[in-house]
C-alpha cells in the first residue's frame, strides 16, 4: 500500500516509494529504496521535502500517520479554471515556423552565450536583448506555437535547451498574471540566463550519469551563487532579472538553496522562476532522469505548492499553460490518442486536439478536433514512449 507521511513521520525500515521532490533536490541514485540506517533518514530530511510516500507492503508501516492512497494523485485533483485576460489570438499554423525558427536561434545563441563565459568572457546583453524580445512577440501572438517545442530536448544540449525553454514557460506565465510588458521582457532575460553559472560547472559532473558524490552535488549546486556573481556583473541587468536567476532554487518553506529564503523573502520574480525551473526539470529527459508526462509534472507542482511554491501562483502557472498542456498526449473516450495543440483558457478541459493513434495500435490518419465542440472527451494522459509514438514528428510538423 502506497502512503503519503509527512517526512517528520519517516523512520529505519521504511521503504521509499516516492521521494516527492524533483530530481534536482536530492542526491539519491535512485528514487525507491529502503531507508537502513540514520545517515540516509537525515539524508532525505536535508532534501527539505515535507511528505513522502512510503510503500508499506516493502517496508515499515506507520501508526496513524495521515496518510492517502497513491491513486488520490488524479485528474480530480481540484484546479481552478479561472480565464486569464483575453489574448490576441494569432492563427495557430501561421505562427509555427515562425517559432520553429525562433526557437533554434535562441538555442544557438544560449549555447554560443554559455561558451563565450566558459572562456571567461563577459555576457553582452545586447546579443540577448532581440532574441528574448522575439520570443516574448510569439508568446503574446499565440503561445501554443513556441510551447511545445520546450518539451523537445536531448541529452547533450540539456543546459541550454533548458533555459530556453523557461524563457518561454517564464513569459506565458507572467503574461496570464497580466504584468506590464517591460516586466515581462526582463523577467524573459533573466530566464534565458538564469543557469549561467552552469558554464563555470565541470562538464563531468554536469553530465554525469551516475550518482554525485555529497562534493560534487555541493558543487552543483553553486551555480545558481555564479549566475548571480555572473549576471551582477553585466551591465544592464536589471534588478527583476538577477531575482529571477538568483532565487530560482529558493523554496517558499525555506528549504531551499543558496540564502534558505522563505515566503516574501523570496521576490514574486523568484517565486515564480522556482516553479517554472522545477516542472521543465522534471519533464525533461536525461541521462540519468526520465522525464515524466506534463500533466503529471502538473499534479506534482500543485502537490508541491503546499510547502515548497507559492500556491497561489503554482495555480496560476497551471492555468498558464493548461491542465492538458499543449504538446501533451491524451487518451480520449472514444479509445484514441491525441496531442494536445491548442489550449482555450475558458474550457481548460477541453483544447484542440490533433487525433494521431488509436489505442488498439495502429495509427490514425490526422485529424484537428476542437473538444469544445466535439462530444469526445479527455479521460487522461498518455506516455509517448509507451506508445512509441515519435512527439518530435507532430509537435515541429
Amino acid at each position: 500500500m502506497i502512503k503519503l507521511i509527512p517526512t517528520a513521520k519517516l523512520q529505519i525500515g521504511m521503504y521509499i516509494h516516492d521521494l516527492n521532490c524533483g530530481w534536482i533536490e536530492h542526491n539519491f541514485l535512485r528514487s525507491r529504496f529502503l531507508v537502513d540506517n540514520e545517515k540516509t533518514l537525515q539524508k532525505i530530511v536535508a532534501t527539505g521535502t515535507r511528505e513522502i510516500y512510503i510503500d508499506t507492503s516493502k517496508g515499515v508501516d506507520v501508526d496513524k500517520a495521515p496518510a492517502q492512497e497513491e491513486s488520490s494523485r488524479t485528474d480530480n485533483t481540484p484546479i481552478k479554471e479561472t480565464a486569464p485576460s483575453a489574448p490576441t489570438p494569432v492563427v495557430l499554423g501561421k505562427e509555427r515556423q515562425r517559432a520553429r525558427k525562433l526557437h533554434a536561434e535562441a538555442n544557438r545563441i544560449v549555447s554560443g552565450m554559455l561558451h563565450d563565459v566558459r572562456l571567461g568572457k563577459q555576457i553582452e546583453i545586447e546579443q540577448i536583448e532581440p532574441v528574448v524580445e522575439r520570443i516574448v512577440d510569439s508568446i503574446f501572438r499565440q503561445q501554443d506555437a513556441l510551447l511545445p517545442l520546450a518539451q523537445l530536448k536531448n541529452h547533450d544540449e540539456y543546459t541550454f535547451q533548458h533555459s530556453v525553454s523557461v524563457c518561454a514557460l517564464m513569459t506565458s506565465f507572467a503574461r496570464t498574471l497580466d504584468m506590464p510588458r517591460e516586466v515581462i521582457h526582463e523577467i524573459a532575460v533573466g530566464a534565458l540566463l538564469h543557469d549561467v553559472g552552469k558554464a563555470t560547472i565541470p562538464d563531468n559532473i554536469l553530465n554525469k550519469p551516475g550518482k554525485l558524490t555529497d562534493a560534487e552535488f555541493a558543487e552543483m549546486k553553486s551555480h545558481v551563487v555564479q549566475s548571480k556573481i555572473i549576471l551582477a556583473a553585466t551591465p544592464g541587468i536589471s534588478p527583476i532579472a538577477l531575482d529571477v536567476a538568483a532565487q530560482h532554487h529558493e523554496r517558499y518553506d525555506g528549504s531551499g538553496y543558496p540564502n534558505r529564503l522563505k515566503g516574501d523573502e523570496i521576490s514574486r520574480y523568484g517565486q515564480m522562476s522556482a516553479i517554472v525551473d522545477v516542472y521543465d526539470a522534471i519533464t525533461s529527459n536525461r541521462c540519468y532522469h526520465k522525464g515524466m508526462p506534463p500533466t503529471e509534472a502538473m499534479r506534482k507542482i500543485l502537490e508541491w505548492s503546499k510547502f515548497h511554491f507559492n500556491p497561489e501562483l503554482a495555480q496560476v502557472f497551471i492555468r498558464a499553460l493548461g491542465i492538458y498542456p499543449t504538446g501533451s498526449l491524451v487518451r480520449l473516450e472514444s479509445g484514441r490518442l491525441a496531442i494536445v495543440e491548442e489550449q482555450h483558457p475558458d474550457k481548460l478541459m477541453q483544447p484542440t486536439v490533433k487525433i494521431v493513434f488509436h489505442t488498439r495500435g495502429y495509427y490514425l490518419p490526422p485529424e484537428t478536433l476542437d473538444l469544445r465542440r466535439s462530444q469526445d472527451r479527455i479521460t487522461g494522459y498518455e506516455n509517448f514512449e509507451t506508445w512509441k509514438i515519435d512527439p518530435a514528428k507532430w509537435v515541429e510538423g
